[in-house]
């Protein structure tokens, strides 16, 4: 997936301080698997326009609060 031509540079360094955000908290979140789901919410969330940090990084908590239930 290439997202670096669907987003400017703006955005994409905001949702990689988003998905840092959201992993640094998280259990194992220096994965590859748990951070490619948690970037895989941000992107959805930046595709729907919302771009401020707090929105992607609501997204990637959402994102990890599911993975979490669904490893339950």
């Amino acid at each position: 997936m290439l997202i670096n031509r669907a987003f400017d540079r703006r955005t994409l360094a905001k949702m990689q301080v988003a998905l840092d955000r959201v992993c640094e908290t998280a259990k194992h979140g220096e994965s590859h698997a748990v951070r490619k789901r948690i970037a895989e919410h941000i992107i959805r969330c930046a595709r729907r326009g919302k771009t401020t940090l707090d929105e992607l990084t609501a997204a990637g908590q959402r994102g990890l609060i599911e993975d979490v239930r669904e490893a339950s």
